[in-house]
């Protein structure tokens, strides 16, 4: 009997990321952010949740310059950073 691995069964079909490519930022339009996210890192023995601010303002930087696909920032973990509907910021008082 003759056992011979047929490997051309199956193909493998890459497929993009679930959140779309997440292009090099090659003209350093946020380099500025990036750094101060990284020195964060650094003076805070690589705790990330002691530079959650300076995450939010990279992933800001990047997507308004269209270096990845605009999401809220609800969805990015950000939902406890973000301000207040106007409504709620002013009380809901009504005249």
């Amino acid at each position: 009997m003759s056992t011979a691995m047929n490997f051309g069964t199956k193909s493998f079909k890459p497929r993009a990321p679930d959140k779309g490519s997440f292009p090099l930022d090659h003209f350093g339009e946020c380099k500025a952010f990036k750094e101060t996210f990284m020195r964060c890192l650094k003076d805070n023995s690589f705790d990330n949740s002691k530079c959650r601010l300076q995450s939010k303002d990279y992933l800001e930087c990047r997507m308004e310059n269209q270096l990845m696909a605009k999401e809220p920032l609800e969805k990015l973990g950000f939902k406890d950073m973000m301000d207040p509907p106007r409504s709620q910021a002013d009380g809901d008082t009504k005249p």
